[in-house]
């Protein structure tokens, strides 16, 4: 278990991090990315309710 640790550790200290500036610019274009396919499948959702309401009214 130590071993690993350690080998995570030596890892870890190679990852390239965001700078902050990348990581705002990334946090936002997910947030809007997750939004938009959101508000996509409401939308899509919404007609088909419609549409099957409409044929079994």
């Amino acid at each position: 278990m130590i071993k690993f640790l350690k080998n995570v550790t030596r890892e870890m200290k190679k990852v390239s991090w965001p700078k902050s500036r990348e990581l705002t610019s990334y946090t936002i274009t997910v947030i809007l990315t997750v939004s938009f396919v959101a508000v996509f499948f409401a939308v899509i959702d919404f007609g088909i309710s419609q549409v099957l309401n409409s044929f079994f009214e």
